[in-house]
């Protein structure tokens, strides 16, 4: 399954064509032995894993991607039709394997794996499935990239995140779940929709659980460094909170309607994540709502439990937690998300 790497021995006899059709230069010295590639690996190629790869690519961020799966015949056919496209992308090697041993040092581990929801199951009992999933997964990438930060993807993220810390033994510090920062995405794009501006010159947050027990941090909201409800307040516009709840529950369901729409969600999801892996992997320390270890901040108390946080996000993982000013109802609200996903953590039995 894996691409040969003596692709150019296409001469008589596997003759290396490359060596006969370049001459070096007189008084060469060899490649530096401190000169270092960067290798992501994706694990499951679904529509989350391929547009995340698809996004990779297009964005210059590796050296080398890794490519793994279940499904041989797909796995191969998806690898094919990236290096088809070799004319097009930045060079990158593109290799593929049911073999975790294909991942061996990566430097980012990207899991969007999951079992899919059978009619009528109960979501502990596909959260049973994906642990159990999870246990094939997890090891395999520690073995071979012992010195990796995994960020999880597949869902539901926060519970599943904790499964890969407690899984890997690693620092909480490498091991992140995508989290609310595709939520934080819609919530922006709905804000800036609203005000008829640019999104990226809104700053907002979702915190807590990637779910419906999120939490939307309004307080906090600003549109070119301009707060926006002190602003209000001052210009004494009044904003109905059912308009801001409408808003936020408008994030809450988008992926619902788009799954209804076209069958499942995949090109926001694979910006997001390729917009994490350029963050740590280029020591960007911008600060990004993922899901991290969050026992300790806020009062949240009770177990360990991943929720998200805005984080500032480097090469080796999660750098600190942003100290954002919350306000009671925001904290009561965050705690009570910590709450929801420790209920169903906790019959686990992990």
């Amino acid at each position: 399954m894996q691409k040969s790497t003596s692709s150019s021995s296409l001469g008589p006899g596997g003759l290396d064509l490359s060596q006969a059709f370049f001459k070096s230069i007189s008084h060469t010295a060899p490649p530096s032995p401190t000169k270092r590639q960067t290798k992501i690996s994706v694990i499951g190629v679904g529509n989350v894993g391929m547009a995340i790869a698809q996004t990779i690519l297009t964005q210059d961020l590796v050296d080398e991607l890794a490519l793994v799966d279940a499904k041989s015949d797909k796995l191969r056919g998806e690898m094919l039709d990236l290096q088809h496209a070799a004319a097009f992308l930045p060079r990158t090697k593109i290799i593929a394997s049911v073999d975790y041993s294909v991942t061996s040092g990566s430097d980012l581990c990207i899991v969007t794996a999951g079992a899919r929801q059978n009619p009528g199951e109960s979501r502990l009992n596909l959260l049973q499935r994906n642990v159990a999933l999870f246990k094939s997964i997890v090891p395999s990438l520690v073995k071979y990239s012992p010195e990796t930060t995994l960020l999880v993807v597949s869902n539901p993220v926060d519970i599943l995140t904790y499964v890969a810390w407690k899984l890997s033994g690693f620092p909480a510090n490498r091991v992140i779940g995508s989290g609310t920062n595709l939520d934080s995405s819609r919530f922006r794009f709905l804000i800036a929709d609203h005000l008829d501006v640019n999104a990226q010159d809104v700053q907002a947050y979702i915190v807590g659980e990637h779910g419906d027990s999120s939490v939307a941090l309004w307080s906090g909201i600003s549109v070119g460094g301009v707060p926006v409800l002190s602003f209000l307040e001052r210009q004494q516009i009044a904003l109905e909170k059912e308009t801001l709840e409408k808003i936020h529950q408008a994030v809450v369901h988008s992926a619902y309607e788009v799954i209804s729409l076209k069958g499942y969600t995949s090109w926001a999801i694979g910006y997001s994540v390729a917009n994490l892996a350029r963050t740590i992997l280029r020591d960007q320390r911008r600060i990004h709502p993922v899901s991290v270890l969050a026992k300790g901040f806020y009062g949240i108390d009770g177990g360990d439990v991943f929720l998200s946080l805005p984080a500032q996000l480097g090469r080796s993982g999660v750098l600190g937690v942003t100290n954002v000013h919350l306000t009671d109802e925001e904290i009561e609200h965050l705690r009570n998300s910590a709450k929801t996903i420790l209920e169903v953590q906790n019959q686990l039995g992990i």
